[in-house]
């Protein structure tokens, strides 16, 4: 790794995961008044990273029998739809679509949120707030503050995180040649999911793009074979998070692809590509905490731009 891409924001961040997720698990059941309740109609919303986040905790949530749960970025809910409370996730609490929501919504429906910044505009407009300053980050690309809020809202909801948080630290611990090398000069990767790794499949795509300008999708696995498969070949990997799905690696080998499949929750996965975030950076020369046309916040004037 560079040194620059070794003492970024990023690599601390990224380094920082394991114990902050074991901090989020020990402090969910001292939160659960500022969560949503069991049983409630639930949407939960946010904005790219923050919106991935969203989609894995709606399904867990629903797995583990909390309440119907729906996921939405914050553009596309539905304001006049019934649910008994709204949880938005976003770190900083001032994207302009989060905010819009918090105020059509202030006195109508039970409102929650998780930001990691204290004293913002989004506090201000619900009923619950879980503020999470220490999972706060300086790179414009989030890593720890996503993975930390999953960890905690999974948590909430019945999951055990010690399993995801030992295999997190190995993927740290792990030496580089075996952990992400093979994958650094790859023309193009796609992630794929199942349930709840549909979301992070999507995160893990958008972190690479973000910080390296590579070229990569996500989809559900079981969607792959209907189209996206057509891209596979020599030098492009397809990168399962989760259970892959019954022939999908014979399937994906007759292509010529590389198949990216550890059997580790889909939590220290991410982890994996975070550290292949880094490397891929070193390798071009680019700066991983300063993405490319992004900022830490989308704050958008009124005529949208």
């Amino acid at each position: 790794m560079s040194e620059q891409s070794a003492s970024s924001h990023l690599a601390v961040e990224v380094a920082s995961q394991p114990d902050l997720w074991a901090d989020a698990a020990a402090r969910a059941p001292g939160l659960a008044d500022r969560l949503p309740p069991r049983g409630a109609r639930l949407a939960v919303v946010g904005c790219g990273t923050s919106w991935f986040v969203a989609q894995a905790y709606a399904s867990q949530r629903e797995e583990r029998g909390h309440g119907e749960t729906d996921a939405f970025t914050a553009t596309e809910l539905p304001l006049d739809r019934p649910y008994d409370a709204v949880l938005h996730i976003s770190r900083s609490g001032t994207t302009t679509e989060v905010i819009a929501v918090a105020e059509a919504l202030r006195g109508r429906t039970p409102t929650y949120a998780v930001v990691a910044t204290p004293e913002t505009p989004l506090l201000d407009l619900v009923d619950h707030a879980v503020v999470l300053p220490d999972m706060d980050e300086r790179s414009v690309v989030q890593t720890r503050f996503a993975t930390s809020v999953l960890a905690l809202l999974r948590a909430s909801v019945g999951d055990d995180l010690r399993p995801a948080i030992e295999q997190a630290r190995a993927v740290l611990a792990e030496d580089e040649s075996t952990a992400v090398a093979p994958l650094v000069g790859l023309e193009q990767i796609t992630f794929l999911g199942t349930g709840w790794t549909i979301g992070p499949a999507h995160e893990a795509a958008l972190k690479l793009r973000e910080s390296t300008q590579s070229w990569t999708e996500s989809y559900s696995a079981m969607e792959y074979r209907h189209g996206p498969i057509s891209i596979a070949t020599t030098g492009r990997a397809v990168w399962v998070l989760g259970d892959a799905p019954a022939g999908l690696a014979a399937d994906v080998a007759a292509t010529g692809a590389r198949l990216e499949h550890r059997p580790v929750d889909a939590l220290a996965e991410l982890v994996r590509v975070h550290r292949l975030c880094l490397a891929r950076a070193a390798a071009l020369g680019l700066d991983p905490d300063r993405p490319r046309h992004l900022t830490r916040s989308v704050i958008l004037d009124a005529t949208g731009g």
